[in-house]
This record gives structure tokens, C-alpha cells and sequence, in this order.
């Protein structure tokens, strides 16, 4: 089976296990990944993020496999349109 092909069919909870892998650097059960497990398991995690979901946000993969980067700019103005909460010390 190609990777194209595993991709499509893979469920999402095998997916959100491997991206928890990914980022942790561990399975669930605590194994550390090879450098060889983390390599393949970010490579399926990627693609199946260009397969499936439809996202905008910088530096994650559009459904046409191309990283989507934005400018300096572009990603300025997004934060500045959103809220950000601020606090004085006193109020914490």
C-alpha cells in the first residue's frame, strides 16, 4: 500500500496518536520514537493534513501538499485583529 492510499483510509484517532508522538517525542505507552519512527510518523502526519484538513493558518500544509507561508505582514495583521487579554499584576 502507498502512503497516498494509507492516508486516505487512515481514521483520525491513528492519526491524533501519531501527531501526539510526533510532538512528544514518545508513544502513549512511553518508548521514546527512533529517529527512524519520528521521521515516518511526521512525514504520514503531514500528509494526512493535506489530505484532510482545509487550514489557512501559517506554516501548516494546504490540500494541495504546498506549505502555506505567509508574509511578515499578512501574519502581523492576523494577530493584531485578534483579542488579547491583558492583565496588570495587581489583577492576578
Amino acid at each position: 500500500m502507498n502512503l497516498i492510499k494509507m492516508v486516505e483510509q487512515m481514521p483520525e484517532s491513528v492519526y491524533l496518536s501519531m501527531l501526539e508522538a510526533v510532538e512528544t517525542g514518545k508513544w502513549k505507552d512511553g518508548q521514546p520514537l527512533t529517529q527512524a519512527q519520528l521521521e515516518h510518523s511526521l512525514q504520514i502526519v503531514m500528509a494526512w493534513q493535506a489530505k484532510h484538513l482545509d487550514s489557512d493558518e501559517h506554516f501548516t500544509l494546504a490540500a494541495n501538499g504546498n506549505l502555506n507561508q505567509k508574509s511578515r505582514a499578512q501574519f502581523k495583521q492576523e494577530l493584531t485583529e485578534q483579542t488579547i487579554i491583558r492583565f496588570k499584576s495587581d489583577d492576578i
